[in-house]
């Protein structure tokens, strides 16, 4: 599927000439190693000056081009492609930081690019993940020669989702540090030879330190790699918002007033990590700049491929949910920005809609070749997020009395009405599917190899959570969960809202809220909240298939805001928010909404030892008994935003 109905106009018309391992100096110092792809004739380089695209990243830069070679791609078509190692990776100087050095890092290499003969002074940024934080990091810091950016999977405020969220850890960054300090070959961290032993052959995977959370200083193998264990440590324990969360690197949002006004194209996927930021990043720099700035939000998983990819998980999409070449996207963004303008023809930028999304859902539930479960589904634009048209509709948790676990429009009764259960953070609820990136464990080397650098991450590299949409039952592949692999909703720590079949097609599309009236034994704990899709038995699936769409949690302690924990008093009903990732689905015909509320997700998130002490530090663990409430005065409900048939 082409990006708007424009397709690229650069054609591929040079040689490439190769600068390697170029190192850059930072205002500290540090130097950066960088590889630069030039245009050429006959071998050497083209004497001209062209526009440049950058890419930096964590991941090793070799390995990044040799595996999806956008910067042959993009020299070939007449621009100056540079790729750059982070600080502290692989052959770079200085030691890595958690995001931290991305800003400033960022910003002099921008100021570098701009100092050279063959830079026309235009620089666009390209990147996933951790490459798309240092994009929206050093635009933060204002970069006149910053002319366009495509941040693919990107965050907002790391402290709202994407790092922490509502509170709790997003454990995936802890399993990086573990898989990703194994994998960096960089000559000062591993200066020691039996550094790179002890981290590859045999040592604990992030699965075992998933039993002894949170992890101590000095214990796990990461005291083996300092600069890595600080900031590990650090990320755990710094629960509060403080200003440590206010950084340009980590929180972007906090400066979309000094972002340069330019053409910014944002991806994102519903079952991607990034899903609520990159909304975020829309909206509010939609509302700030002209760029034009757009967003393409698929039904994809986290990746820099998976965008042409139809499925996500154990759920198909059908095959117009692929991009046909996510790098003509590129190319076709950063043409009309760096190149040939955008006058409004042949669907450039500023003549069509400024969101294109997929709509999942629709398919008719059949198995597929594959294994797979037919979800289908279909691209739509929109004028703006989240769609005006939508209309923000409640359905209400039912109390006892009604038919249990009933959820509906109607609101309930005046008396009456709240559910307990019984949560016990040593038997968390198991994490099924969802919105997750990186949380892997590093496997051994391939037969016969001794050196690492000789095995790539992706050949090593299994989930410990897989992400996307899966039906709701325990599985032996999915973490935490034990024979006999019965339904999730039968556990007696989720609680399970459904509404009755559905007379008609609905569709959901916008941002997503739960609003809680609870209690709890407990000074502290976490409620979390998840929306399925409930598949009618079918010959493919005779029990049905529920089907995950989004999720989130809040931790109570900081349900009025991160800024000062907020304990409650053992048995204070309380109010709290919690906002899920926006989706876009059709529920269709004979379908069930389904919301399961409970009050762990593991591993996707840490879990609330219900004891109130420091977050990262503690050594106790307590069972709480958790009420969730719904009457006409305390009218527990799931926002939905219902576009019209």
């Amino acid at each position: 599927m082409p990006f708007w109905g424009s397709r690229p106009a650069s054609q591929p018309e040079y040689d490439v000439s190769i600068a390697r391992d170029v190192m850059v100096a930072m205002r500290d110092g540090v130097r950066l190693a960088t590889d630069i792809y030039f245009p050429a004739r006959n071998g050497d380089p083209v004497d001209a000056r062209m526009p440049a695209l950058l890419h930096r990243t964590p991941y090793d830069k070799s390995v990044v081009e040799e595996t999806l070679a956008y910067c042959r791609y993009f020299a070939r078509r007449g621009y100056v492609a540079v790729i750059q190692d982070c600080r502290g990776t692989f052959a770079s100087e200085g030691d890595v930081d958690f995001l931290m050095p991305e800003a400033e890092d960022g910003f002099d290499t921008l100021a570098w690019i701009d100092r050279q003969p063959w830079s026309n002074g235009k620089v666009g940024s390209w990147g996933c993940s951790w490459a798309s934080w240092t994009q929206t990091a050093m635009a933060a810091l204002g970069p006149e020669n910053l002319a366009a950016m495509v941040p693919n999977m990107s965050g907002s405020n790391g402290y709202e989702s994407s790092i922490r969220h509502g509170g709790a850890l997003e454990l995936r960054f802890l399993a990086w540090a573990f898989w990703h300090s194994a994998t960096n070959t960089q000559a000062k961290l591993k200066a020691d030879p039996s550094v790179d032993a002890a981290l590859n052959f045999g040592a604990a995977t992030f699965s075992d330190w998933l039993t002894r959370l949170p992890l101590r200083k000095g214990q796990t193998q990461l005291a083996l790699v300092p600069p890595y264990e600080r900031w590990v440590l650090k990320l755990q324990e710094e629960a509060d918002y403080t200003d440590y969360w206010k950084h340009p690197s980590l929180n972007p949002s906090e400066y979309w007033d000094e972002f340069p006004d330019v053409p910014v194209l944002l991806v994102g996927g519903w079952y991607d990590s990034y899903a609520r930021a990159v909304f975020e990043n829309f909206v509010g720099l939609s509302e700030r700049k002209k760029g034009p700035v757009r967003i393409l939000m698929g039904p994809w998983t986290h990746g820099s491929s998976t965008p042409e990819i139809p499925y996500a998980g154990d759920i198909e999409f059908g095959e117009d949910a692929a991009l046909d070449s996510f790098r003509d996207l590129h190319l076709a963004w950063f043409d009309q920005a760096l190149k040939f303008g955008d006058d409004g023809k042949d669907g450039s930028a500023s003549s069509e809609p400024p969101v294109r999304l997929f709509v999942m859902g629709g398919g008719d539930g059949h198995r597929t070749p594959t294994g797979r479960m037919f979800h289908g589904g279909r691209w739509r634009d929109e004028n703006e997020w989240p769609p005006a048209r939508a209309k923000s509709t409640n359905f209400y948790l039912q109390p006892p009395g009604q038919p249990q676990g009933t959820l509906s429009t109607q609101e309930p009764p005046a008396s009456g009405g709240e559910t307990t259960y019984r949560y016990d953070p040593a038997n968390p609820t198991p994490s099924i599917g969802g919105n997750v990136s990186s949380l892997t464990d590093l496997t051994g080397l391939p037969p016969g190899l001794t050196d690492p650098s000789f095995a790539p991450r992706a050949t090593r590299v299994a989930d410990v959570m897989s992400p996307g949409g899966f039906d709701q039952v325990e599985a032996p592949r999915f973490y935490g969960c034990e024979a006999p692999y019965l339904p999730l909703g039968s556990r007696h720590d989720v609680l399970v809202f459904e509404t009755e079949p559905l007379a008609a097609g609905m569709e959901v599309t916008g941002p997503i809220e739960v609003r809680l009236w609870v209690s709890t034994t407990a000074v502290d704990t976490d409620f979390t909240a998840k929306l399925i899709d409930v598949y009618p038995p079918s010959r493919w699936y005779p029990m049905g298939y529920a089907l995950n769409l989004t999720d989130s949690l809040m931790r109570l302690r900081y349900r009025n805001g991160g800024e000062t924990p907020e304990f409650v008093e053992p048995g204070e009903v309380v109010e709290l928010t919690i906002t899920l990732y926006p989706t876009s689905n059709l529920f269709s015909a004979g379908h069930r909404i389904r919301l399961d509320i409970s009050s762990s997700n593991f591993p996707r998130f840490d879990v609330n030892p219900n004891t109130g002490e420091p977050i990262g530090r503690e050594r106790r663990r307590l069972t709480a008994n958790n009420t969730v409430h719904h009457n006409a005065g305390r009218p527990s409900h799931i926002v939905l935003p219902v576009m019209p048939n």
